[in-house]
């Protein structure tokens, strides 16, 4: 790059604008409409580079042994720039919505084999943020990270989507990163380590889910009272629901020493007890991990709603089960214990006294 560059020269636009070949045709038309669909999925993966730039570095931080009061803000504000990309993107398929059903197929059989799902950076954003290997959805020919090493047998651009792959898949995740944080989390000013952690972890548990046990009698009797349940049908939908709750804070059958136990709590008491100095940033970055999920999941809606106007349910350029296989993806959750604490979660007014709450405090300067 020249030493005093111009704005063309700092974006490498000769070259970027030189990356939209492959055009055929007689009419301007078709033409256009090619250049059209392949400048909207460009930029997607443009989005996609830097959303993975900024999840690795706020998983960096997240991943120190001891993450700084301080760190925690900019964490924020760098996933919060992540959900607004991915909304952004989301809102690109009403671009894709002006190519009509016969425009596009007047040149869709070019792009066989290639399909959206062999993007190896919404492959390689998933694994960095977390997403389970077991709960990849067949494509409808198999296991999409799978196929995407096939095709990319003996291609440079194959051999850079492999090393992709493999180094998200080697690396750890944000939603690991976050756990270790959590797992350390103070609750009623006891830590990890220290004398009877687990008994306080257990206690706060439990005196949650007694209070919610009661908060749910008197939602049960005034439904019961106004005549929209009855009883016996409500006895049995209460006590299921307090069941698989308690269950779930409880992590039975999850046998890791207490460790998913305690993040749960720890969840838990984030949430319920945000309104504390230390506890306002810790809320505040769960709450925009969960909306960078639902920003996926509505950004997976979307693209499956976009595809079946366009095409319906044909098959897909890569083979894949098309708007079906995309339909299932959208039930795809990473961070699960953040969306199942919401079940589980108290008005406040019902939230068990606070205890140890000086740990939560600002910090005060020391008397001369």
């Amino acid at each position: 790059m020249p030493s005093n560059p111009t704005y063309w020269d700092y974006l490498h636009l000769p070259e970027l604008l030189d990356l939209q070949g492959g055009l055929e045709g007689d009419e301007d038309q078709l033409l256009t409409d090619e250049l059209h669909f392949i400048v909207v999925h460009q930029v997607f993966e443009l989005w996609f580079k830097l959303v993975l730039r900024e999840l690795r570095l706020a998983r960096d931080h997240m991943a120190a042994p001891e993450v700084p009061e301080e760190h925690v803000p900019h964490v924020v504000h760098h996933l919060r720039r992540v959900a607004q990309i991915v909304h952004l993107c989301a809102s690109q398929f009403a671009i894709m919505e002006t190519l009509t059903p016969q425009d596009f197929l007047a040149f869709r059989d070019k792009l066989i084999p290639s399909s959206g799902f062999q993007s190896f950076q919404m492959r390689e954003l998933e694994a960095v943020l977390g997403l389970d290997p077991a709960q990849r959805v067949d494509s409808g020919f198999g296991d999409p990270m799978a196929a995407i090493r096939k095709l990319g047998e003996g291609s440079p651009g194959g051999a850079l989507a492999v090393a992709h792959l493999d180094r998200a898949n080697a690396e750890q995740s944000v939603r690991a990163a976050v756990h270790d944080w959590l797992y350390r989390t103070p609750i009623h000013g006891s830590s990890p380590g220290d004398p009877d952690d687990d008994a306080v972890v257990a206690g706060f548990v439990e005196a949650y889910m007694d209070s919610a046990a009661v908060r749910a009698e008197a939602t049960r009797a005034r439904l019961v009272d106004a005549g929209v349940m009855e009883a016996e049908a409500a006895e049995r939908k209460f006590a299921s629901s307090l069941a698989q709750n308690r269950a779930f804070m409880r992590a039975e059958g999850v046998e890791d020493g207490g460790r998913t136990r305690r993040l749960r709590a720890a969840i838990l008491f984030i949430e319920s007890y945000r309104e504390l100095p230390l506890l306002a940033w810790p809320r505040a970055l769960l709450d925009i991990i969960v909306e960078v999920e639902e920003a996926l999941v509505l950004f997976r809606s979307r693209h499956a709603r976009m595809v079946e106007r366009i095409i319906g349910r044909r098959v897909g350029t890569g083979g894949s089960a098309g708007v079906d296989y995309l339909d299932k993806t959208t039930k795809y959750r990473i961070f699960t214990e953040l969306w199942a604490v919401r079940t589980v979660l108290l008005p406040r007014s019902a939230v068990p006294p606070l205890e140890g709450g000086s740990t939560y405090g600002f910090a005060q300067p020391e008397a001369p």
